[in-house]
């Protein structure tokens, strides 16, 4: 197995590094998206149990976290539109990287919301979709009795944003320090049910139900933040998708079955995704 770090720059400046785990003889190539606030590098025992298994895995590493140039601050914003575009970028690193592979798209939360919507933009760009304690951040979407605050959260995580300049997400133990754009976004799809991007005329949720592919969800049995619910109402915009969704529990993952502790203990999500159907 290769451990690399590969140069990403996207057409607006922005720079990082893609942290790659390489099998010889790889059966296919990962990208994987991290969730809201967490650095690749938190993500590299997946990508190292991925590749155990036959799979080259790239962690893609969002702007303002870990190898990225930017921070987010009153003076330097972005949201989803500027996302995509990095996701891209990384699309053709792992490309020019292994060309020729068959190409998977994953992430965990916040990540495997954006890899939908890049499949939105080009439903073309991976075979197959992989999610891992993601779904969609609708309020509605959610059980009650937490569905019943979600929405006075939501507008108040957007107001300290703006108020902010930037999320102070380490100091409110939500998020990471996230830019205020991201959260803008973030929010109108929690509070709407509908994705969009500021500055990006594409209707997402229409683009999602051009994906043809297959999709692989792992819910974790105890995670109030992506419940089932929330993973079922997200997956209903891939209308042309074959899906299969499995929950994992504590016993199976030998870990808490939590929104992060999984991320210390990937095998058994590694294994479930990758289980024939």
């Amino acid at each position: 197995m290769r451990g690399l770090a590969l140069p990403v720059e996207t057409g607006d400046g922005h720079r990082a590094e893609l942290q790659a785990r390489i099998p010889d003889g790889a059966s296919a190539s990962l990208l994987w998206l991290p969730g809201m606030g967490l650095a690749a590098r938190h993500f590299l025992p997946f990508a190292e149990a991925m590749a155990a298994r036959g799979i080259a895995t790239f962690v893609h590493e969002w702007r303002g976290n870990g190898s990225s140039s930017l921070r987010a601050s009153r003076a330097v914003d972005w949201g989803y539109r500027e996302l995509l575009a990095d996701i891209a970028a990384s699309e053709r690193a792992v490309d020019a990287a292994l060309p020729g592979l068959p190409r998977l798209l994953g992430g965990h939360s916040l990540g495997g919301q954006l890899a939908c919507c890049r499949l939105a933009q080009a439903p073309d760009a991976a075979r197959a979709l992989w999610l891992v304690g993601s779904g969609s951040p609708y309020w509605r979407a959610f059980p009650a009795p937490t569905r019943w605050w979600l929405p006075g959260a939501y507008r108040f995580l957007d107001w300290l944003a703006r108020r902010n300049g930037a999320l102070p997400g380490r100091r409110i133990g939500f998020g990471g320090n996230e830019a205020r754009g991201v959260i803008g976004d973030w929010s109108r799809s929690a509070l709407s049910g509908r994705y969009a991007a500021r500055g990006l005329d594409l209707d997402l949720d229409a683009g999602m139900a051009g994906f043809r592919g297959e999709v692989r969800g792992i819910v974790l049995a105890d995670d109030w933040l992506a419940p089932t619910s929330s993973l079922a109402f997200l997956l209903g915009k891939l209308r042309g998708a074959r899906v299969r969704v499995d929950v994992v529990d504590a016993a199976t993952l030998g870990a808490a079955a939590d929104h992060y502790a999984w991320m210390k203990h990937p095998d058994a999500v590694a294994a479930r995704l990758l289980a024939p159907r």
